[in-house]
């Protein structure tokens, strides 16, 4: 089910199945690059979507595929060794900051162990670049908002968000030792078109168009830097070749976020716009042209009110800036929920 591409560029990405790693695939693909995804299917949510999106990434020239899991390290090795990547992005891994209430075995599991096989497999080939995606949560406590890279992020609040700072922890180990260079990116609440039913904009458009109620935490009093998601891959592919070099010295340049002694970066990729939740609401009631039931609770333990991106390393590293707004992006999901289920 594989076909050549018109590049030498092998790039393996984990979590081809999903939200953000089909986004990158199908981006990458079109570029010509060939593509392996490595995918565990998990039933975290609804399979099916998933299937979905690995078809359509399997009608482009160029893509192949292995379902695992991160866990499984003789087929993470085997994977790596029979498709000798370039570059690996590793998308993979147990998301949702609620869910990790419930099931936080899960985000040691997938997160810590199977992140581990990826960088193993990383080292063992040598490959160019190792991009790996950590999350906002990481900032966890943080009140001083824009978030940046440069700040301290020791107070996570979820088992989710540590699992994800100790990725960035083990990474930075990794490429000190093994020179090997590593990029981690920051995501900032990133939704769009074949989205995770487990995020607001998905849960909110099913909802009001069913006419069931909405929960809405912190009674709305709550602050995303909502970023979408074609924004976010362009931002990713755009560092792909942008690999950090150990600095010569410990020397950084200033307001870079590169190790003095590893070349290691952690950029933000969020849309640095601050946005109302109710805001959010009522854009997603305009797009339905249906208003919704709304539920106001108070705020759930491991949330927080505010995230909001600073962006400008990235600006500075790549030229580039997220900047759809969020009544545009919702536009797009709401077209793309309707066609897909029918609604």
């Amino acid at each position: 089910m594989e076909s050549q591409g018109n590049t030498a560029t092998r790039i393996l990405i984990t979590g081809t199945a999903g939200f953000i790693g089909f986004h990158l695939a199908k981006l990458l693909l079109d570029e010509g690059f060939r593509v392996h995804g490595y995918d565990g299917m998990t039933d975290y949510y609804d399979v099916k979507l998933k299937q979905r999106r690995h078809a359509a990434l399997l009608q482009k020239p160029g893509f192949s595929m292995t379902e695992g899991m991160l866990e499984d390290q003789a087929l993470v090795d085997q994977i790596a060794d029979d498709f000798a990547p370039d570059v690996i992005v590793h998308l993979a891994g147990q998301a949702g900051v609620r869910y990790s209430l419930e099931n936080p075995r899960a985000y040691l599991d997938s997160n810590v162990i199977g992140t581990f096989n990826v960088m193993e497999a990383a080292r063992r080939l040598e490959v160019k670049h190792l991009l790996m995606a950590s999350t906002s949560s990481v900032y966890g406590a943080n009140t001083d908002m824009p978030y940046s890279e440069m700040d301290k992020a020791d107070n996570q609040l979820t088992i989710y968000a540590a699992t994800k700072k100790a990725n960035e922890s083990m990474a930075h180990a990794y490429a000190h030792l093994w020179n090997l260079p590593t990029t981690m990116f920051r995501f900032f609440t990133v939704y769009g078109p074949w989205g995770r039913p487990d995020m607001a904009l998905f849960k909110f458009a099913d909802a009001i168009l069913e006419n069931r109620p909405i929960d809405i935490y912190n009674n709305g009093d709550m602050f995303r830097d909502f970023t979408y998601v074609d924004d976010l891959v362009r931002g990713i592919r755009l560092l792909i070749d942008t690999v950090p070099v150990r600095p010569e010295d410990g020397v950084v340049p200033e307001g870079d976020s590169l190790s003095p002694v590893a070349p290691y970066r952690v950029i933000n990729i969020g849309n640095s716009e601050k946005v109302r939740l109710l805001d959010f609401v009522d854009a997603i009631e305009d797009c339905l042209g249906q208003k919704a039931i709304r539920n106001y609770m108070p705020m759930q333990m491991g949330d927080v009110p505010a995230t909001w991106a600073n962006a400008d390393l990235l600006k500075t590293l790549t030229g580039y800036r997220p900047e759809t707004d969020f009544r545009d992006g919702i536009a797009k999901f709401v077209d793309w929920f309707r066609d897909y289920y029918d609604k």
